[in-house]
C-alpha cells in the first residue's frame, strides 16, 4: 500500500469517526450540543483537523443527512422487500419510515429539519437523497391511482409520514393509536 493510499484510508477513518460521533453526541442530547469543540474533546483530533474535514457544523449535519437518506432507503427496501401485495408493501413502508424516525431522531432532524446545506428536490439533489424517494416512490407507484402523477402521489404520502412522525415525536399524538393512523393512511390515500 502506497503512502498516498494509507494517508486516504486514514482520512476517511477519521471522517466516519467524527460523524458517528456528531450522531452519538446529538442522540444523547441533542443537536444543539454538537460543537467542533466537544467533537474535537471527544475524538481526540484538534478543531483544525475537525474543519479539515468539514467546514463546520452545517456540513456535518449534511453529511449525516445524506448517511441517513442511504440507511432510510435501506431500511425500506428491506422493509418492502418481504412484503406480498401492494397493501403490504405500503403497510411495511409506512412502518419502516416511522420505526426510522423514531430510532434515529437526530439523524432524522438532520435529514428534514435542520439546514445541512443540502438541495431538495432539484436537478443537483445529492443521490442519497433522490435514492431515499425513490425507495418511497417504488412502492408507492403502483398505488397511486388513475390519472395521479406518481411522484406527487409519493409526496404526499410522504408528507403524511413526516406529519406523523414529527407529531408522534412531539408527543402531539396519542401513542396507542400509531398502528390505527398507520392503516387509515394507507387504506385512505393508497388505491389497493
Amino acid at each position: 500500500m502506497s503512502v498516498q493510499e494509507r494517508k486516504e484510508r486514514e482520512r476517511a477513518a477519521r471522517e466516519r469517526l467524527i460523524l458517528a460521533t456528531a450522531r452519538e453526541i446529538a442522540e444523547e442530547q441533542g443537536w444543539d450540543a454538537v460543537t467542533t469543540r466537544r467533537l474535537s474533546e471527544r475524538i481526540e483530533y484538534s478543531q483544525p483537523v475537525l474543519y479539515s474535514h468539514f467546514r463546520g457544523k452545517r456540513e456535518i449535519i449534511g453529511a449525516v443527512a445524506l448517511e441517513g437518506a442511504a440507511e432510510m432507503a435501506a431500511a425500506l427496501r428491506a422493509a418492502t422487500s418481504a412484503a406480498d401485495g401492494p397493501r403490504a408493501r405500503v403497510t411495511a413502508l409506512a412502518r419502516a419510515y416511522l420505526d426510522f424516525a423514531a430510532r434515529n431522531p437526530a439523524v432524522y432532524d438532520a435529514m428534514f429539519r435542520l439546514d445541512g446545506g443540502l438541495a431538495f428536490a432539484v436537478e443537483d439533489t445529492p443521490e442519497p437523497l433522490k435514492d431515499a424517494f425513490s425507495a418511497l416512490l417504488e412502492s408507492l407507484e403502483e398505488v397511486a391511482g388513475d390519472g395521479v402523477h406518481p411522484g406527487l402521489f409519493t409526496e404526499v404520502f410522504w408528507a403524511a409520514l413526516h406529519g406523523m412522525a414529527t407529531l408522534a415525536r412531539a408527543g402531539r399524538l396519542p401513542p396507542h393509536d400509531a398502528e390505527r393512523r398507520t392503516e387509515l393512511l394507507v387504506d385512505r390515500l393508497a388505491v389497493l
